[in-house]
């Protein structure tokens, strides 16, 4: 992953990869997911662009892949999408691309709002992508699945990660949950910057769902940017990080960055080593692969529990 993504707000260019996907699918506001507006449109559409990696991977899952033709920036997965043509993401996306491959549906996020107002204009039917919590993963694929006419693959699939994600809560049910903190987002190599999970959203509800508990669960928004005196003040027993973007994909780039956490010997998690970083891109990205994201934080926080 080249840049970083949490909804509304581009971070440094550290770390700006994950921050486009995070920003993509952590939307700050809490938006409640509602049907499109073109979501009763009889025929299933052939020709779909899609702006958001959450539910392109969702399309692929239910059998719809085929008619992907158009794909965002930060589009990697399946492998296949590298073949669609790229028309933009969030911040940039590129209407005169999109209208030129002539779709008969597109997915947007319900915060681009300009966007929306150009395509409004051009009679072109939307799906407006807007998530909250964890919960909001399996409506979106129920609710897609309906309008492309693969609900029974999408219901299948939905089914699927709701009895994963019940499985990974009752794995880690007897464990001792962790003071945890969860970043997405730092300055490499200092202890600034830093942008971590707060008491609403996917991500919070990953951790949860994962045996922790998470530091900042008070604060009721999807995120926080955390100080140093705000991250001792919590105290947490666990720090991790989620990091995809380039140069912290092998183990020995991952255990040195994590070393800078050390200026803050009085924490917990710093005193007693458990310092954790997470690499793969699926964490970042709400869609089919959240339970095996899930799983991945879950191992991280009890190991022992998945033997």
């Amino acid at each position: 992953m080249r840049e970083s993504t949490m909804e509304g707000r581009v971070f440094r260019p550290g770390h700006r990869g994950l921050t486009i996907l995070l920003t993509s699918a952590l939307c700050l506001l809490p938006f409640a997911l509602r049907a499109p507006a073109y979501a009763q449109t009889p025929v299933p559409p052939h020709r779909i662009v899609s702006l958001v990696p959450a539910v392109t991977e969702m399309l692929f899952a239910i059998g719809a892949g085929d008619f992907v033709i158009g794909v965002s920036s930060y589009d990697h997965y399946p492998k296949e999408v590298e073949t669609r043509a790229r028309v933009g993401a969030l911040i940039d996306p590129d209407f005169e691309r999109i209208i030129s491959l002539k779709p008969d549906l597109i997915i947007v996020y319900g915060t681009q709002a300009e966007l929306i107002t150009r395509l409004d204009r051009a009679r072109l039917p939307m799906f407006k992508y807007q998530l909250a919590g964890l919960a909001d993963i399996t409506t979106t694929l129920r609710v897609i699945g309906a309008r492309v006419g693969r609900s029974g693959p999408a219901n299948a699939e939905a089914d699927r990660l709701e009895r994963e994600l019940a499985d990974i809560r009752h794995r880690v049910a007897g464990e001792p949950r962790p003071k945890t903190l969860l970043v997405f987002g730092r300055e490499a190599g200092a202890i600034r910057g830093v942008y971590a999970s707060a008491g609403t959203g996917f991500l919070h509800d990953m951790l949860e769902i994962a045996g922790g508990d998470d530091v900042f669960a008070d604060v009721k928004r999807q995120s926080v940017q955390a100080s140093t005196e705000q991250i001792l003040a919590r105290a947490p027993e666990v720090i991790i990080e989620i990091r995809t973007d380039a140069g912290f994909t092998t183990s020995r780039a991952a255990g040195d960055e994590m070393k800078v956490w050390h200026v803050l010997p009085g924490i917990p998690a710093v005193r007693n080593n458990r310092l954790i970083m997470l690499t793969d891109a699926m964490l970042a990205i709400p869609g089919p692969r959240v339970a095996d994201a899930t799983r991945a934080i879950a191992k991280a926080l009890h190991p022992g529990a998945f033997r």
